[in-house]
């Protein structure tokens, strides 16, 4: 059963990803992808097209994202365009929500269905994790969240509580206070590309960069990094 319901899910993922696809390229003209007014004529029908509809809009990129982070994809992308779409604000709520609800789902159905194969491939790897964590789950895997997983992939740091068999409420409340940080830093760097793309009349990576919109979130996104150093250092010294 374990096995079916896998292929399933490899199935369903690969299915969404290509549908995902399929719509973005339906809707690009290839040839114009040069040209910044062609970016700007996007940006202004999307942004149309999000303010007539917001209310569902926000409860289709919500099912949308608790579907993709179940099915195993990268946090980032889902953040930058949740900040494009509908700003830091609301970005970053509809965002937090989104992922820590797909992130309890993807880890409800691996602890039940493949419960021992998670054990059997990541045991090893991350036993130190399991003895830190066991000292208080709720704030070492709320850290683990904030500073970023210390590097492992982010489907990986869902299933990781696995290991130690973490209550669910706490794995939610933790992973949704650990989420913000970092999930507003990147909504911040979306809703920055759509105003830059609003208010430029031509495109520099120069001024992109430099441009208050941008520049702010990267100085927050350093911040955020120093912050994660210190934390590693002070509660992880001891995992490799």
């Amino acid at each position: 059963m374990s096995k079916n319901f896998k292929i399933f899910l490899g199935f369903i993922y690969l299915l969404i990803l290509v549908a995902f696809l399929y719509f973005i390229f339906s809707n690009i003209q290839i040839s114009r992808l040069n040209d910044f007014l062609y970016y700007k004529e996007l940006q202004l029908n999307l942004d149309q097209f999000v303010t007539n509809n917001l209310i569902i809009n926000i409860i289709y990129f919500s099912v949308f994202t608790i579907i993709w982070v179940l099915m195993l994809g990268f946090g980032s992308p889902i953040t930058i365009l949740s900040g494009i779409l509908f700003g830091k604000w609301i970005g970053t709520l509809v965002s937090v929500i989104s992922m820590s609800i797909g992130a309890l789902a993807l880890y409800s159905i691996a602890n039940f269905f493949f419960k021992d194969l998670v054990k059997n491939i990541l045991e090893k790897k991350f036993r130190k994790y399991i003895q830190l964590f066991q000292q208080n789950e709720f704030n070492y895997f709320f850290i683990y969240r904030f500073i970023g997983g210390l590097g492992v992939p982010f489907f990986l740091q869902n299933l990781l509580p696995i290991l130690f068999n973490m209550k669910k409420t706490n794995y939610f409340f933790s992973s949704f206070l650990g989420f913000i940080p970092s999930v507003f830093i990147f909504n911040t760097i979306g809703a920055g590309l759509n105003t830059f793309i609003k208010e430029a009349d031509n495109f520099s990576i120069f001024k992109l960069i430099l441009s208050e919109e941008i520049f702010s979130p990267i100085l927050m996104f350093v911040g955020l990094i120093i912050i994660s150093i210190i934390f590693k250092k002070k509660f992880f010294k001891n995992v490799n």
